[in-house]
């Protein structure tokens, strides 16, 4: 697996894992207002001001087919998704180890915001809970999510 800053010529690709992605697993844990919400929430300008500034990383298998996208902007890991095709290939993992990699040269800890798709996941890596949050949807939908952090470096 390679891990790779996105260009701004890959707006659509990273666009399109993260949609992907939200349309196939999210309706299975969120109400239609909530798939709703995060689709709009990574929409093309805000996928590009992570790319012009240099926080959005793209990962590739072996015959470079894109498998997955991460966000890093300072100790915040953020659009963390991998296409539905290659999940439990090992892809989120090695999104994750570069991300908290990435984190650990500045930061002693790195925070996200857990999707209820995602949670079981991060907490298996050793994140805690540390919070939680609700956002007003369309059709009175609320969209829920777990603020996250883990240790990164140790001091």
């Amino acid at each position: 697996m390679k891990i790779i800053k996105a260009a701004i010529a890959d707006l659509e690709t990273v666009k399109l894992i993260t949609h992907e992605t939200i349309k196939e697993i999210y309706p299975h844990y969120y109400p239609k207002g909530a798939v709703e919400f995060f689709l709009k929430h990574h929409c093309d300008e805000a996928i590009m001001c992570d790319i012009a500034g240099g926080r959005c990383f793209l990962a590739a298998d072996e015959n470079d087919a894109v498998t997955g996208t991460v966000t890093v902007s300072e100790n915040e890991i953020d659009r963390l998704f991998v296409l539905p095709k290659y999940q439990g290939m090992g892809c989120g993992r090695a999104l994750l180890d570069f991300a908290e990699e990435l984190i650990s040269r500045s930061y002693d800890e790195a925070k996200l915001c857990a999707s209820l798709a995602a949670k079981a996941i991060y907490l298996k890596r050793g994140y805690k809970a540390v919070g939680c949050g609700t956002v007003p949807c369309d059709g009175g939908d609320r969209l829920c999510y777990d603020i996250m952090t883990k240790r990164v470096k140790d001091i």
